[in-house]
């Protein structure tokens, strides 16, 4: 009993942490603008029934949520690919970029975004920050708060004696783990619009993996 107790005292940062992530993650679905979120969902769907292609791309952690809701994108027979990959097609006029970034100015994502929207295609922002170079050459955006920079004050529990509050999650932990959860319910709302069954999405899952 007491070794559980001890262990409990030195993983409280861990506990602390997993409740302010999930408090933060519920607490944006009140933030969320719903009317962008139907004309992305419509553009979305718009692309599927024409056959267009959907590129998605961000950098670091940020790459890697992209990757997930591509992965998904493709179960539910989008035309979609991972900018960076060697498979990528070229982009053309009227084809869809998603484009993530919490900060808005990841530079090879806006750097990409921008050479897209030269070519025609329509640019969709993932971004904390609408007023961004990210939000402000988009045509879509959705706004997914976050912390997305180091806190001027390094030291949790110093800020919150000055009455500073900042998460725990380090770096732009909340973004990436907020736009997670908000693509795997975007799924689910396409799923449904579309009249999708996970049995037809298991349909495109993979067959031929690495073995374990």
């Amino acid at each position: 009993m007491i070794y559980l107790l001890i262990l409990v005292k030195l993983l409280r940062h861990l506990q602390k942490a997993i409740i302010e992530i999930s408090d933060h993650i519920k607490s944006i679905t009140e933030c969320l603008d719903y009317d962008s979120i139907e004309k992305v969902i419509n553009v979305l769907i718009k692309a599927r029934e024409k056959g267009r292609k959907i590129l998605v791309v961000g950098a670091g952690r940020s790459g890697l949520v992209g990757k997930s809701f591509a992965m998904r994108l493709m179960h539910l027979g989008f035309n979609v690919y991972v900018v960076g990959e060697t498979i990528t097609p070229s982009v053309k006029e009227e084809d869809i970029l998603i484009a993530i970034s919490g900060s808005g100015r990841t530079q090879v994502v806006v750097t990409v975004a921008a050479a897209a929207k030269r070519m025609g295609a329509k640019i969709i922002a993932i971004t904390s920050h609408p007023d961004s170079p990210l939000g402000r050459i988009s045509d879509y955006m959705i706004r997914i708060p976050g912390r997305t920079k180091i806190a001027k004050e390094v030291d949790y529990f110093t800020r919150q004696v000055l009455g500073i509050y900042e998460p725990l999650a380090p770096l732009g932990t909340l973004f990436e783990d907020s736009t997670l959860v908000f693509f795997d319910g975007l799924v689910v709302e396409l799923m449904q619009r579309l009249k999708i069954t996970e049995a037809d999405m298991k349909k495109r899952h993979a067959n031929v993996e690495f073995p374990m």
